[in-house]
């Protein structure tokens, strides 16, 4: 948990000047302990400070939440992401919630650059819950009124929501970097399976209007041993850029850089919002052949998972526009578009 001064941030008008009745808007950030860094650098982009906590865990597993300054009457801004174990993380985020309601935070933000349970947000068969949705009603629940995400699996789990939804893209930041650093090159676009041709066909945009390509296959069921599939467009002899919202085990992108090199492409760049890592993702990327692997910082990288292709895009100073339009009443919208 991190450990600082809070720094209110008010309309401007002094105290001894204000009219009677008029309040001054305030703004408080906090964050949890998955993503110190992170919360780090929005609160130097913010110019304020994190907002000092007492956290511990209880010998039964049990999370408590207490903050040290008072809260009330603030606009708070609740940063935190769901990394392993995911679930405990999403505990003391509900918890975090629960303590600003009680202590009369007047609008509570939910900053989650990393959605949990994003991909369970419909049912494909019988008997199957919608996580997703059910994430949503937790933090209803808890007392939250907005919520800041980044790249969700699926735009529309917004409407699970009832309440504002900001949902950044961070596609025009990832696209950047490839663009400044293989200006000179030959690209396709590649979607790693027919679900992600709209989101290839945004990459495509965002890269100067390049053409796509996609893999067809049929999902495994098992995520470590997806369908072997059948590439659709030309990459010979051209850089392929593979895109996807999030890289949890690299089994399809790997799949997907062995097929792509089999076709004679010039090489492979994988480039994804969200770095999920799990199992052994990091040793099959760093031996699969990709040229660069780009991510960004919406999930903490610890050092033993860094490899020698992977490139990390900080997606702080995008958080940190958001929460500056949130609070001030401005608008959002251009932070949606993908083309900016």
């Amino acid at each position: 948990m991190r450990a600082a001064t809070p720094t209110p941030i008010a309309t401007g008008v002094a105290p001894g000047n204000r009219l009677p009745g008029e309040v001054t808007k305030r703004l408080m950030f906090f964050a949890g302990g998955a993503h110190p860094a992170l919360a780090q650098h929005i609160a130097d982009e913010l110019g304020a400070s994190v907002t000092p906590q007492t956290a511990h865990t209880f010998a039964n597993g049990e999370t408590f939440v207490r903050f040290d300054k008072s809260v009330r009457g603030c606009d708070a801004f609740v940063l935190h992401t769901a990394t392993a174990p995911l679930n405990t993380a999403l505990m003391e985020q509900l918890i975090m919630i629960d303590a600003l309601k009680r202590a009369s935070a007047k609008r509570i933000t939910v900053i989650w650059p990393f959605y949990p349970y994003a991909r369970q947000d419909k049912k494909h068969r019988g008997r199957e819950p919608i996580s997703a949705r059910l994430v949503t009603d937790l933090l209803t629940t808890a007392g939250a009124h907005r919520i800041i995400t980044v790249d969700l699996h699926t735009p529309q789990a917004q409407g699970f929501f009832d309440g504002p939804v900001d949902h950044l893209l961070a596609q025009p930041l990832l696209a950047a970097h490839i663009r400044q650093r293989y200006e000179d090159a030959t690209i396709t676009v590649v979607a790693p399976d027919a679900g992600r041709v709209k989101l290839a066909e945004t990459w495509a945009d965002l890269l100067g209007g390049q053409p796509i390509a996609f893999i067809q296959h049929r999902k495994s069921l098992h995520a470590e041993h997806p369908d072997t599939g059948q590439l659709v467009g030309d990459v010979a002899n051209r850089l392929c850029v593979v895109v996807d919202d999030m890289i949890d085990t690299a089994t399809t992108m790997v799949g997907a850089a062995r097929l792509l090199n089999a076709a004679g492409a010039a090489g492979v760049i994988a480039a994804a919002t969200h770095g999920v890592l799990s199992s052994d993702a990091t040793a099959r990327l760093s031996s699969s052949g990709i040229r660069e692997v780009v991510l960004t910082d919406t999930l903490p990288i610890p050092d033993d998972k860094h490899f020698t292709q992977l490139s990390v895009q900080s997606i702080a100073p995008l958080l940190t526009r958001a929460i500056d339009e949130v609070f001030s009443d401005g608008s959002v919208t251009s932070l949606f578009n993908a083309g900016n």
